[in-house]
């Protein structure tokens, strides 16, 4: 009888799924941060908005973006759309771990002003979570196809302007869907407006040169 086959896996996307899972964990801390963008948040009085912030967890999300289709553009749709299912596992372990931690007494020596801290940063409603985890799940597997879609229909060229569009298609869809979920229709309007336009001007800045610098480190690991 014949030994099954082993089955391999190329080093970029063993090495990208270890810093997905960290960017799916990582995203949801940051996003207690509200930050300033600088000349972008001048954008928003600009189209009758307050000036712009957005939360620091764009920035894991972007990441998020650009190694999915970092992933899509070297072993396909397929491989990149099961990553994506994957990454529910760290996001729901992650915070499956800190309900119980918050649920654990904090020990005597610990400071009440730390404890309090952390509790505020640390907890959330159960409509911001469900939000965080939809808007997750859609966006992403948005991102993958559509950044496949346009492969399909432009082949290997224009690689940043498929990168871009769908992330920045992407992450519209995660702004109404999180905005929406966590904090209700009252909450649709200049703070959805704010953060969808701040993540497409993030996304046609930040996704072009990351996403060549993936690909490109992704084919050396492979070679």
């Amino acid at each position: 009888m014949d030994a099954p086959a082993h089955r391999s896996i190329p080093p970029s996307l063993f090495a990208f799924s270890i810093f997905y899972g960290g960017m799916v964990c990582i995203a949801g801390v940051l996003g207690n941060k509200q930050v300033s963008l600088g000349p972008i948040s001048r954008l928003g009085p600009l189209v009758g908005l307050p000036p712009l912030a957005v939360e620091a967890g764009i920035f894991a999300f972007l990441l998020l973006v650009v190694t999915s289709s970092a992933i899509a553009e070297l072993h396909g749709q397929k491989v990149a759309g099961r990553l994506v299912l994957i990454g529910f596992v760290p996001l729901l372990v992650s915070m499956a771990l800190t309900l119980i931690v918050l649920a654990l007494p904090a020990a005597p020596e610990m400071s009440p002003t730390h404890l309090a801290a952390f509790d505020q940063m640390m907890g959330a409603t159960p409509w911001i979570w469900a939000g965080g985890i939809v808007a997750y799940g859609v966006s992403q597997t948005l991102n993958v196809t559509i950044f496949s879609w346009l492969k399909g229909r432009e082949g290997g060229r224009l690689l940043w302007f498929r990168a871009a569009t769908a992330s920045a298609l992407s992450q519209i869809v995660d702004s109404v869907l999180f905005i929406s979920i966590a904090f209700g229709l009252s909450a649709v309007g200049w703070l959805m407006a704010g953060q969808m336009l701040a993540k497409v001007v993030l996304s046609i800045a930040l996704v072009p040169p990351l996403i060549y610098a993936m690909v490109a480190i992704g084919r050396r690991l492979d070679a």
